[in-house]
């Protein structure tokens, strides 16, 4: 397997039914890609430009059979495409789970918040004030994760939905033996 200067993955194989998981029982256009494959195709597109259109060129050295031959790009574009709804998916789920937690967290800010309010002052104002000010880090605290996931936890997904959807839409053409 090779990468091609522009925006082109050249994968080569013996066979077609390489590119293919041949523990997967569906049909030929509905089959999952060998992850090796998968992993291979993917880690080349994503250092390949973005703004490019990406190209499959798959070199073989066993013609395949003519049904195969004419279904191979719609099989490979509908295992990206659904790998990209798988992902679109995980995304939206983060999301609803980000905004469950920063609910929470919020909520459970404003509780230490006016517990340490509630702290009494008087003769051990140190130590009321150290109860206060450990509330309210803990609170502080319990905003981390809310807030990690919408800063930080949301950009790989959506920058591998992206990669997974311009694969969907690549051009896939198979190089057969010279006769």
């Amino acid at each position: 397997m090779s990468a091609g200067s522009d925006n082109r993955i050249e994968v080569r194989l013996r066979e077609l039914s390489q590119l293919f998981n041949s523990m997967d029982p569906s049909p030929f256009n509905d089959q999952d890609l060998d992850k090796a494959a998968e992993e291979f195709i993917v880690s080349r597109a994503a250092e390949l430009p973005r703004k490019a259109d990406l190209e499959l060129v798959i070199h073989l050295v066993t013609p395949p059979p003519p049904d195969r031959l004419k279904g191979t790009e719609e099989a490979v574009r509908r295992y990206f495409a659904s790998q990209a709804e798988v992902m679109k998916r995980d995304f939206r789920l983060l999301m609803r789970r980000g905004r469950l937690s920063m609910t929470i967290g919020l909520l459970f800010l404003a509780v230490c918040f006016a517990l340490g309010e509630m702290v009494p002052r008087g003769s051990l104002a140190a130590w009321s004030e150290f109860v206060k000010l450990g509330l309210h880090i803990v609170g502080w605290v319990a905003m981390w994760r809310p807030l990690e996931i919408f800063l930080y936890d949301w950009w790989p997904i959506r920058s591998h939905q992206r990669l997974l959807e311009r694969l969907a839409r690549m051009k896939v053409s198979l190089k057969l033996p010279a006769a």
